[in-house]
């Protein structure tokens, strides 16, 4: 349309700095301007909405676009999470090794993060995820594939830190919960006590009047396992999931690697529609082509209808685990896709599905929030108790307080992970995060908020739930100067001469003189020279003239301490 070459329009993009190939697509912002360069109004056109549409809902909601005449009853996706050394690998390769499909018993598994059985006929997808933290950075990224967690709890151990985690983990994801009572043959296995601990921590099983389903297994003797299978199918039966197999399909990646011989390599669990050799997709900031697919045999497959977890080949890079995986129509429309989200991740300064105390009222208000999630840490079981007592009072019916994990003891990375992933605040009662969490707020942006007083972590809560709550600020000292020699100038004007003694004088900070270690003036600083000139900063080792704003009582030996307030962002120590 512009009538030019392409060598053309390079040299015109590289007058803008951008060094594009012929074949690369270009940000409309630049493109535009080089339109204008040869004499043309551009505007920018809808990108057209792609066939596949992206699904960051839970597993059993990811069926929305339901069309009953196509629907299909699709496997249950099962997650096994629990305490190390409580028999979770064991459970999963008994497993595998009874309930391969049929026709392939003797077939080598590839592990690819995830693989079907056969019960009665009816399939059931497991995915082998390395514990619940793994499940839990994936629900992070809005990818929530699993509609069944089975806990395993070890009948000689009983209930443990990691158990509780996983129930925690569990119910933020909203799945129905299957408990698997495992080492049932140990002679010092008391199953009694380990169901009354579950009580304790609010899993209230069938046998004790409750709605989750108890049952006695034994990985190592293969005990239990045919009647576990069933209980899964019934608890898929009555969630009736569904999906519509011809449609174009979307996913999400279980687990990606680079393999040495083959390059990238990437297991999708398709949620919708049906993957096939050949299609064009989109993971997350990356295209690509099915080049290859292999099922959880190692067999190599054409097509994967929904619940199906294969291994991909195809994608130009590694993606990461929780992308979602969409097909599109044509190679060009999943480039453009791709290349909209590359800017979008890197236009984000922060994660946008976290909350913050200070911002809650906002996205209330908007309709993206409707509870405040909240992990509470604290020093005692007595404090906890009475915080969760105060916490269940507040909110409306607009928005509730929930509180998805509370513990004893200093914030761990696992409750920042837990927090990132179901948008939830970390409150630290008399407890600071370690030093991992702490890192891993920053990068999440979760929000932190520590307490010595519960009056005053209650009064937050509920002014943030309407909308009066003040941002939180610390002080940042920059710098301190000795005072040397005052001059006056004019009738109340006193210049203090004074050397940096350590950090920097800026000229917006604020300043307080501290005199026999006690402080005699707080203020701003109204001029800040060097000679005759103005200037903004005086560093360390540096003379200069300070004038004080509306102070003029400044004595020889003084200390002027320039600091500034700043805000505390979610994540950091205040």
């Amino acid at each position: 349309m512009l009538d030019v070459t392409s060598n053309e329009i390079i040299r015109q993009l590289i007058k803008h700095s951008v060094f594009a190939s012929i074949n690369q697509v270009v940000e409309y912002e630049k493109a535009s301007l080089v339109a204008q360069d040869l004499g043309f109004e551009p505007s920018q056109a809808e990108i057209t909405a792609p066939t596949g549409t992206r699904s960051t809902m839970s597993a059993s909601e990811a069926m929305a676009t339901r069309d009953d005449k196509n629907m299909v009853i699709t496997p249950p996706v099962v997650t096994i999470m629990g305490h190390v050394d409580h028999g979770k690998t064991s459970l999963l390769d008994v497993i595998r090794k009874t309930k391969v499909a049929a026709g392939e018993a003797g077939g080598i598994t590839q592990h690819i993060g995830a693989y079907q059985v056969e019960v009665n006929d009816k399939k059931i997808t497991f995915l082998d995820t390395p514990g619940h933290e793994a499940f839990t950075a994936m629900r992070a990224r809005g990818a929530q594939v699993a509609h069944v967690a089975i806990i395993v709890v070890a009948a000689d151990d009983g209930v443990m830190p990691q158990t509780r985690e996983a129930i925690d983990h569990a119910r933020a994801a909203k799945m129905p919960i299957i408990i698997a009572l495992n080492k049932i043959d140990r002679p010092n296995a008391n199953p009694d006590r380990v169901k009354q601990q579950l009580v304790e921590n609010d899993v209230l099983i069938e046998e004790y009047g409750g709605d989750i389903i108890c049952v006695p297994i034994s990985a190592k003797k293969g005990e239990g396992i045919d009647e576990l299978l069933d209980y899964i199918l019934l608890v898929a039966e009555l969630q009736d999931l569904k999906a519509n197999p011809n449609l174009p399909a979307t996913g999400v990646i279980i687990e990606a690697k680079l393999e040495k011989s083959s390059g990238p390599s990437a297991t999708v669990l398709v949620q919708q529609g049906t993957l096939k050799m050949g299609d064009n997709i989109v993971v997350g900031p990356i295209s690509g082509k099915v080049r290859a697919m292999f099922n959880d045999r190692g067999k190599r497959v054409q097509k994967a209808p929904p619940s199906t977890p294969v291994s991909i080949m195809g994608l130009p890079e590694v993606p990461q685990a929780g992308d979602h995986l969409e097909v599109l129509e044509d190679e060009k429309t999943a480039r453009q896709q791709a290349q909209k989200e590359l800017e979008q991740r890197r236009g984000e300064t922060n994660n946008l599905g976290q909350v913050s105390l200070d911002t809650l009222y906002t996205q209330m208000q908007e309709g993206t929030v409707k509870e405040l999630n909240v992990v509470l840490k604290s020093d005692v079981q007595g404090s906890a108790e009475a915080i969760k007592g105060s916490l269940s009072k507040l909110g409306e019916e607009n928005l509730k307080v929930r509180l998805i994990r509370e513990g004893i003891g200093n914030v761990s990375e696992t409750d920042v992970h837990l927090a990132a992933a179901s948008g939830a605040i970390v409150i630290a009662f008399n407890v600071k995060p370690d030093g991992a969490a702490l890192r891993e707020a920053q990068k999440e942006g979760v929000d932190i908020r520590y307490y010595n007083i519960i009056y005053k972590l209650i009064d937050d809560i509920q002014a943030a739930l309407t909308g009066m709550l003040e941002p939180q600020y610390r002080e940042v000292i920059e710098g301190h100067a000795e005072v040397m020699q005052t001059f006056k100038s004019g009738r109340n004007t006193v210049i203090a001469g004074c050397r940096i003694t350590d950090g920097k004088i800026t000229r917006s900070s604020q300043a307080r003189i501290i005199r026999n270690k006690e402080k005699a003036f707080e203020g701003k600083i109204a001029s800040l020279r060097r000679g005759k000139d103005d200037v903004r900063e005086v560093l360390t080792g540096y003379e200069c003239g300070i004038v004080l704003e509306d102070f003029s009582a400044v004595e020889v030996g003084d200390i002027i301490e320039a600091f500034n307030q700043e805000r505390v962002l979610p994540g950091s120590q205040a």
